[in-house]
């Protein structure tokens, strides 16, 4: 708005900037001409129009945002010109208005036909807005460059794009075949004005089969999408992109949430998960004999802890993965802080079921119904993820390429799934009446049931062994008699531990494993000389 109020100041005033017939239009903010970028065919030259803007200064690319405009060239018949060709654009936000905007030597390129023998003797009308702090619009009649004129060189052009790009009705833009590797940052400049809200962001994800980028549409999506994609790579090189791509349909979210299901049902299955089954074999033990009711509402709450922590650490992946960050399902497992923690929340929870120390939770938390099954459902997510059960795989990768709301569905599909055994409980109460009554046998259960869980956190500390060494190690097993001498004394939470977290830090890799440098220009000499020495690439 601040443009477009100081650019009718400025048109209505007598001082705004002019030339008559000159050669070149020279002012303390740019400098204009017309140049001849090569010869004369069938009675058609190539010109362009040339900008050498002062610093600060710009003008505006063919769609100019959400205010300005692009230069503009008329000329006397018979004489006609075809449109003006754009670089890729800058874009700038000042104050909330987004536009797309040229600086320093900017060349348009355009053809002239119909000239007369001697074409210097035709002028070209030239309007363009020129913008810093304030706009200027300016004026020329611009003489046309003789025969004999010397050249100048274009800069590449645009180029269209070699990867294969997909458009959502969403507005989602896809690449295929780039990822964080290639791609830091990006941002569409659309060829249609109005198509986008300029000033929002455009936040870039990355999926298991290339890029996108969620473009703020302002309206339904178009029948194509035509524009330039501007990429930069984690040096800061930039490329630009012409893309024209069809809009697809709206993809079909149904069989991935029912894969997601199937997978979270088999998950129950998967290894990772048969420490957790012990404590859900001793809470349907601990459900014989019992009302409905309280049947119904331990098996809602083992239910909502899995749908809640399931809803919390997708949430989490999807945001990591709206930064850039190159990860996947199981994620936290690559940390070994993480697995250091989740070792002795699973070293604490076996010492429980083996009687060594008595639970007594929080007030506030005692008080709550199904608190212990709730929790139960949040361990048994945490313990899941290094697993991919099948189905889970396909659906995990879509999910990661959809939408924010699709994406959580399906992640509370999974979740679902995983908790499916315990809420058939909660909606076919009769099958409570099979189990056996509780009694001393549950006990010597319990006990039993509490080696799963012990061997869960042997199993941790041989994972962070290999994530840092021996010193992880020791930290682990040390803490964990820490951990196991607290609680025998008192059930808290043992703050001290957290003392050893920073220590713990992932090894080295051993000599001899592949490393990923920087990404390098591809060259099939190279790539033949490194496989000659048996290097892999």
């Amino acid at each position: 708005m601040r443009h477009i109020i100081l650019c009718l100041a400025l048109l209505l005033s007598p001082g705004f900037a002019w030339a008559q017939g000159a050669a070149r239009f020279t002012s303390p903010r740019d400098q204009v001409e017309l140049v001849a970028t090569g010869p004369e065919v069938n009675g058609t030259r190539p010109l362009a129009l040339s900008f050498t803007l002062a610093p600060g200064w710009h003008i505006y690319w063919q769609n100019p945002g959400d205010a300005g405009y692009p230069p503009r060239l008329g000329a006397p018949a018979p004489v006609t010109l075809s449109a003006l060709r754009f670089p890729a654009p800058g874009y700038l936000n000042q104050g909330g208005v987004g536009i797309y905007v040229l600086s320093g030597h900017v060349l348009l390129p355009f053809t002239a036909a119909s000239l007369p023998p001697s074409p210097a003797t035709v002028a070209l009308t030239a309007s363009w807005l020129v913008c810093a702090d304030v706009c200027v619009p300016e004026h020329a009649t611009l003489a046309v460059p003789p025969l004999a004129a010397p050249w100048q060189m274009l800069p590449p052009p645009v180029i269209a794009s070699p990867f294969a790009a997909s458009f959502t009705p969403g507005g989602t833009l896809t690449l295929a075949g780039l990822g964080a590797a290639q791609v830091a940052s990006a941002r569409f400049f659309p060829l249609q004005p109005g198509l986008l809200n300029n000033a929002a962001p455009q936040p870039l994800s990355f999926g298991a089969n290339g890029i996108s980028l969620a473009l703020p549409l302002t309206g339904p999506a178009p029948a194509r999408l035509t524009g330039v994609l501007e990429l930069t790579d984690p040096s800061g090189a930039t490329q630009a992109l012409m893309l024209d791509a069809p809009r697809g349909a709206a993809p079909a979210h149904l069989p991935y949430w029912a894969l997601a299901l199937l997978g979270g049902l088999v998950l129950n299955l998967m290894p990772c998960v048969f420490p957790i089954l012990a404590m859900k074999a001793l809470a349907f033990a601990r459900l014989g004999g019992a009302a409905p009711a309280h049947v119904r509402r331990e098996a809602l709450g083992y239910g909502a802890g899995v749908l809640a922590s399931m809803l919390v650490l997708a949430g989490l992946l999807l945001g990591l993965r709206l930064l850039g960050h190159q990860i996947f399902w199981g994620f936290q497992f690559q940390s070994p802080v993480f697995v250091a923690l989740a070792g002795w929340v699973m070293l604490a929870a076996g010492l429980n079921m083996a009687g060594w120390f008595a639970f007594d939770p929080p007030g506030f938390i005692r008080h709550l119904p199904a608190q212990h099954s709730f929790l139960t459902g949040l361990l048994a997510v945490a313990v899941a993820t290094p697993c991919t059960a099948p189905f889970m795989g396909t659906a995990v990768a879509a999910a990661l390429n959809m939408p924010v709301l699709p994406a959580l569905g399906l992640f509370a599909a999974l979740g679902l799934g995983l908790a499916l055994p315990i809420l058939v409980l909660a909606f076919a109460p009769g099958l409570a009446h099979l189990l056996p009554h509780p009694g001393r046998w549950m006990l010597v259960l319990q006990r039993l049931l509490s080696l799963p869980l012990l061997g869960g956190f042997g199993w941790l500390a041989w994972v962070l062994f290999h994530q840092s060494g021996r010193l992880g190690l020791v930290i682990i097993i040390a803490g964990g008699v820490f951990l196991a001498a607290a609680l025998r004394r008192r059930p808290a939470v043992v703050l001290a531990l957290v003392v050893a977290l920073p220590f713990l830090r992932a090894a080295p890799a051993p000599a001899g494993q592949l490393t990923l440098p920087s990404a390098v220009p591809y060259s099939a000499a190279r790539l033949a000389s490194l496989r000659a020495t048996g290097q892999p690439v």
